[in-house]
């Protein structure tokens, strides 16, 4: 009997092993929101959605990871020197946890304005740049993130 138990907790073991969706480490709730405009109102947008989404599921006692992609003209939303919403996107991060928000910017686009202005292009800190953007929400959808395009 005792053996049959020891078999029996080991096999829950794995089997909890094997079911366990990480959730501490991975919340069940994705999302990715794509900014590909260079309009206020649209980033004003994404980033209340974002917030909004976090506070939704905060309340439900719930974590959930929120992204935002910033390329082609959106990038100026993550940009240092031309964002008109980087006080916003700094209180944001501030306020976010135990969610998480992050921020990521195509380099593909980042290197076209470079080019383009003859100067490096500096971003705001903490933004993650991807080596392609749509590349990125591709891959994310394919990991079973939700997509939002404001």
């Amino acid at each position: 009997m005792r053996r049959f138990l020891r078999h029996l907790v080991a096999a829950a073991g794995l089997l909890l092993a094997f079911t366990s969706n990480g959730s501490a480490a991975e919340p069940k709730h994705r999302l990715v929101i794509q900014v590909d405009q260079n309009d206020r109102s649209t980033m004003d947008f994404a980033l209340t959605n974002a917030t909004d989404v976090i506070g939704y599921y905060r309340g439900m006692n719930q974590a959930v990871v929120v992204e935002i992609m910033a390329c082609g003209p959106g990038l100026h939303m993550l940009r240092e020197d031309t964002s008109p919403v980087k006080e916003r996107i700094k209180r944001i991060r501030e306020k976010a946890s135990p969610s998480k928000i992050q921020f990521s910017a195509c380099n593909n686009t980042k290197l076209d304005m470079e080019k383009k202005e003859g100067h490096p292009l500096q971003m705001l800190p903490g933004t993650t740049v991807v080596p392609l953007g749509v590349v990125r929400l591709m891959e994310l959808q394919e990991q079973g993130w939700s997509y939002v395009r404001p």
